[in-house]
């Protein structure tokens, strides 16, 4: 069962995509950039969007942090992580 978290970063990551792949059909473990064709800006738009569903501050993540989030996963583990918290 997937986690609201999870749910939510699917459906922000496809919205992004230029490819058409159903929020579903994303893999979890796939690189971002080398299988679904994830380009540096949409990746910012797609990390706002999923910060703001998650309830999580873009800026609880620095440069690095972002530039490590190359999978579906590190993104909603990181999301996790800091979902929940008051700034």
């Amino acid at each position: 069962m997937q986690s609201e978290i999870e749910t939510a970063a699917r459906k922000n990551l496809a919205r992004v995509l230029e490819t058409d792949v159903a929020p579903q059909d994303i893999d979890l473990d796939e690189d971002m950039v080398g299988r679904y064709g994830l380009t540096s800006l949409n990746k910012v738009l797609f990390l706002m969007s999923a910060c703001d569903d998650a309830g999580v501050d873009l800026s609880s993540f620095t440069e690095p942090d972002v530039a490590a989030m190359s999978t579906l996963r590190d993104v909603t583990e990181a999301l996790s992580r800091h979902a929940g918290k008051v700034a």
